[in-house]
């Protein structure tokens, strides 16, 4: 079995003079063979003391994490690791692990050596793959739990036992109250999880969406058209598994493209997450408005006019209600927002250059991501002549896709500079020469100039006329 910490830290924590113990996700994943960077230690003293001091022997940092908790953080100067301290709160290691919330993370593993303390029984359900609560009032302690729940069912594949689920169930609503930071954090873990869909699921289930995403829950029974074969949650559920599944095999839906596609948005994005898992995000609430859109025309078909424009609005409000940065925010907005765009120009492919350009200008600077979660939803979409609609959606998408990231390596430019070109033209730097250097980057792009010449006197004819 591979120690929980890297030996030094192990070696320092077991030499600090005062029983020691590691608890929680880092004994765990020692067991599960999982690596893990972060530790949790609980100690019979001043956590304050002993934090200075395992940063002193380490040539780390150490700083309070908590005063309401007395917990003290240590963080290697690298941040190759991160060590949290805090003291014994009941009296002993064991009535501390009954105020845990799963059997699983009660486990205490004494340092430098020593058998381990397993008052729950963590070390069996460790072994059958279950998710068991310490105690009926586990998750009343903290709400959040619901979602650590959910987090770890998504990232081990554990089952939840039933009795657990129920006490979740019970509680879910109360998350409502819960930090909306601390929400985030479970959130996002769930989204980038290998079962992100089942976590999704589950959350319904337990009525924790309901809670903390409730324009999610309301897709729930939404009809749709009769191009689709689900309503409105179902799909976006299946659009989160196409996404999913064009991350894991990109190959299969990306075609030529797929390699370069995937290391483009392996890149991190914002806030932990890299671009897939931007997308993922963006595929839970690419029609987040559709319930406010939906209407019926006198001929009976169904439409969502305007729900790209709304859910882009909504999707913003969404995210920065979890209070995630900025980039992350408007970075799915504009997913939601010119998620169709690509749809609306299948019927006319072949496209000309100018189409493109059109395209790839309005997505700017996700043209990339949106025409893979177009393709994703697009895949999800199985109602009526289904087949042939893929197909064309998929022939255009993978075209676009390689025309996107040429895009975004190399962002097209017109022929000549604003200097010279005012100075040739004899016009002053300003407004309309910067709408003549558009007009000209889009020449450029359609492959009707290409040189320095040509662009100033396509230049001279576009201010004439």
């Amino acid at each position: 079995m591979t120690p929980v910490a890297p030996d030094p830290v192990r070696a320092a924590i077991g030499g600090l003079g005062v029983p020691a113990w590691l608890v929680g996700g880092a004994v765990r994943d020692e067991r599960l063979g999982r690596s893990t960077a972060d530790y949790d230690v609980v100690v019979a003293g001043d956590p304050r003391a002993a934090a200075r001091d395992l940063a002193r022997r380490l040539g780390a940092h150490a700083f309070e994490l908590s005063e309401a908790f007395a917990a003290w953080r240590v963080v290697a100067r690298d941040h190759s690791w991160q060590v949290d301290l805090l003291a014994v709160g009941s009296g002993s290691i064991e009535e501390d692990l009954a105020l845990r919330d799963l059997t699983i993370n009660a486990i205490a593993q004494p340092l430098p050596e020593g058998p381990a303390v397993d008052p729950f029984g963590g070390g069996e359900d460790l072994r059958a793959r279950r998710l068991r609560a310490v105690s009926a009032g586990a998750f009343a302690r903290d709400p959040l739990r619901v979602l650590r729940l959910v987090r770890l069912a998504s990232e081990l594949g554990f089952a939840v036992e039933p009795a657990t689920a129920e006490q979740a169930r019970a509680v879910a609503p109360r998350l409502a109250q819960v930090a909306p930071e601390r929400i985030f954090e479970e959130l996002k873990r769930i989204v980038a999880s290998p079962r992100a869909v089942a976590g999704v699921e589950l959350m319904g289930e337990l009525g924790a969406t309901r809670a903390v995403l409730p324009e999610l829950a309301d897709l729930r029974g939404v009809a749709q058209s009769r191009y689709h074969h689900l309503d409105v949650y179902d799909h976006t559920i299946a659009v989160l598994g196409e996404t999913i599944r064009i991350q894991r095999e990109p190959a299969a839906v990306l075609g030529p493209q797929a390699a370069a596609a995937d290391e483009f948005l392996a890149v991190p994005l914002a806030d932990g997450l890299s671009r897939w898992e931007g997308l993922r995000l963006a595929a839970l609430l690419h029609d987040v408005a559709k319930p406010q859109t939906r209407a019926v025309t006198p001929e009976g078909r169904v439409t969502f006019m305007g729900h790209d424009r709304i859910g882009a609005e909504t999707a913003s409000g969404v995210i920065g209600r979890l209070r995630a940065s900025v980039r992350l925010r408007e970075h799915v907005a504009q997913l939601v927002r010119h998620h169709l765009r690509l749809g609306f120009l299948v019927h006319d492919a072949p496209l000309s250059r100018r189409q493109v350009y059109g395209y790839l200008e309005a997505c700017d600077p996700v043209g990339v991501d949106v025409t893979v979660l177009s393709l994703a939803d697009r895949l999800a979409t199985r109602g009526e002549r289904s087949d042939e609609a893929i197909a064309k959606h998929l022939e255009l998408g993978r075209s676009m896709l390689g025309e996107a990231l040429a895009w975004q390596a190399a962002p097209p430019r017109a022929p000549v500079r604003g200097d010279e070109l005012a100075r040739e033209l004899g016009v002053a730097p300003g407004p309309e020469i910067g709408r003549l250097l558009a007009e000209l980057r889009e020449a450029a792009f359609a492959r009707e100039i290409a040189s320095r010449e040509e662009a100033i006197e396509r230049a001279r004819s576009l201010l004439d006329g």
